[in-house]
């Protein structure tokens, strides 16, 4: 049984690839397979024949897509199509991600998979367009909402402050923008639990779920953690101060929601997926940096 992972290039299908060896997972990044080109989906889908197929190629430059909507449409929801349709023809499985970012943050409580998305900027749109294509065209998906991820891999909020941290710019970290950070090498052990499941012949309840990490904790309160892990690992020689702001001093092209806290109960329940805590994975994450340093 094959597990194809498209997006293999990021920081997700990164992990998916290292952590799903044994599995025999294959991986394409975008040079080698771009879902936006449906002809291009079906001949590899048709190549590989894969039971299951993972989705972790996804637009995520939030900002930008306020810019550039169309490409981040173009891979968020047409991508997801044609994964879908694909999928469909071939009788695969399909295990989507998703985002926080499909809710406007208005709650006080942690969102749970009955609240009705409504999307403040055009990249939580474009992939809640996505998720609402799924059910019709491929009844067996199964898509995981996820907040803040983050991973020894590609760009991420970890490697930015790091990076500024090191240089000695100045720090200013919106402390008014609460999440749960969500380590990509826990979400790719989820996603792979998942398929060595459905690998043994077990029917996934399927639908959406929200994978959250935890605790809950603000961008500023994330920030400092990194910092700390960082000087306790000798990263840093020391620890700079970081100024707390709050979103509306802190301009940028996309609104974010203030709350982006996800309930990850019936992840738990009815899939047995505890949330992860973030501060391991981000342990695991500095001292990889660490080693290679």
């Amino acid at each position: 049984m094959t597990i194809l992972v498209a997006g293999a290039g990021g920081q997700l299908g990164h992990e998916l690839v290292l952590r799903g060896a044994a599995l025999g997972v294959v991986g394409l990044d975008h040079g080698q397979w771009d879902i936006t080109d449906a002809g291009a989906t079906r001949r590899i889908m048709a190549e590989h024949r894969p039971d299951i197929v993972i989705n972790a190629a996804a637009y995520t430059a939030v900002d930008k897509a306020e810019g550039e909507p169309g490409q981040a449409w173009a891979v968020n929801r047409d991508g997801v199509g044609h994964l879908a349709r694909a999928c469909a023809a071939q009788g695969a499985a399909l295990l989507h991600l998703s985002t926080c970012y499909v809710f406007d943050g208005g709650k006080a409580t942690p969102y749970t998979e009955n609240d009705a998305p409504s999307p403040l900027n055009a990249y939580g749109l474009s992939k809640w367009e996505g998720e609402r294509l799924l059910p019709a065209l491929l009844p067996r998906h199964l898509t995981l909402r996820v907040s803040w991820v983050f991973g020894a891999h590609g760009g991420n909020f970890v490697r930015t402050i790091l990076r500024r941290a090191s240089e000695g710019q100045p720090l200013r970290v919106v402390a008014d923008q609460a999440g749960t950070p969500t380590h990509a090498g826990a979400i790719a052990l989820a996603l792979l639990e998942l398929a060595a499941r459905i690998r043994a012949g077990n029917e996934l309840p399927w639908g959406t779920y929200h994978y959250p990490g935890g605790p809950a904790t603000t961008w500023h309160g994330f920030a400092r953690s990194i910092l700390a892990g960082a000087r306790e690992l000798g990263l840093l020689d020391s620890i700079p101060e970081v100024a707390a702001v709050d979103s509306d001093d802190y301009s940028t092209p996309a609104r974010r929601p203030r709350y982006s806290v996800l309930d990850g109960t019936r992840a738990r329940e009815a899939l047995g997926l505890a949330p992860p805590d973030w501060q391991a994975g981000l342990r695991e994450v500095l001292s990889a940096w660490k080693d290679a340093a």
